[in-house]
């Protein structure tokens, strides 16, 4: 299995597990963190979910490799365009980038390790955020930040992500799922139902716009995604340069 999910009392940890592609989804992995983001919505006893990756890294995020990704009605990513009722947290080490970041900015709180790399590294192909990073990125860490990190497709480190807000706590190498762990369990503790209408509430009084990403991210797909996924095969497109 590629996409494990399991519990720790009342902490659901759900495990990307293609360290070999640095946690990248292809459209299994996909199906899978769908099937498990909605066993983390029905099960009674699971109060926080943590999105973890395996191996060093949290999700470099499409596999352009194979790139077999459907535009399904959740995301391509399989969950991003879902709402779960519960409390999540994206346990981060290392690279954090392009669909990625999407999948921890889908999640409530980030916490990251010093060693987190993050960053709209799909800018430097020529495919679009679909799976709703124009939409969350610049409500957590403002328009004109968010701007920078989609225009420029740069690198940001753990120190910059923290002081921009981009993520909630920073701790030392290899310690981020323990923390988060740590984290969900002192939001388990609280008292769930006011927890949750809160956490509704603040949500719910925040437009997101998935439909229009999805539009425009669809009509640029089809105008030259598709090239610049085959330049990421061919292996021009990987270490950062960019395509012409």
């Amino acid at each position: 299995m590629t996409v494990t999910y399991r519990r720790e009392g009342s902490v659901a940890i759900i495990t990307i597990d293609r360290p070999e592609r640095r946690n990248a989804i292809d459209l299994a992995a996909a199906d899978s963190l769908r099937a498990c983001w909605k066993q983390f919505d029905s099960d009674d006893g699971a109060h926080v979910g943590i999105l973890y990756g395996e191996g060093g890294h949290f999700s470099a995020g499409g596999d352009l490799k194979v790139f077999d990704l459907v535009d399904h009605p959740d995301g391509y990513l399989g969950f991003t365009r879902t709402n779960v009722g519960k409390p999540t947290i994206a346990a981060i080490e290392g690279y954090c980038v392009a669909g990625g970041l999407e999948m921890a900015l889908w999640c409530d709180l980030r916490v990251a390790s010093e060693a987190a790399v993050f960053g709209c590294f799909e800018r430097r192909f020529g495919v679009p955020l679909i799976d709703g990073g124009t939409q969350r990125l610049p409500l957590i860490i403002g328009r004109g930040r968010a701007l920078d990190l989609v225009l420029t497709g740069r690198e940001v480190d753990a120190s910059e992500a923290v002081a921009i807000g981009l993520v909630n706590r920073v701790v030392p190498i290899g310690e981020a799922l323990g923390a988060s762990i740590a984290l969900a369990e002192s939001i388990a503790a609280h008292p769930q139902i006011t927890l949750r209408s809160d956490r509704a509430a603040l949500l719910r009084g925040v437009e997101l716009r998935l439909d229009v990403e999805r539009q425009l991210g669809l009509e640029a797909l089809g105008q030259r995604g598709a090239e610049g996924i085959e330049w990421f095969r061919s292996g021009d497109g990987r270490g950062g340069r960019q395509i012409d």
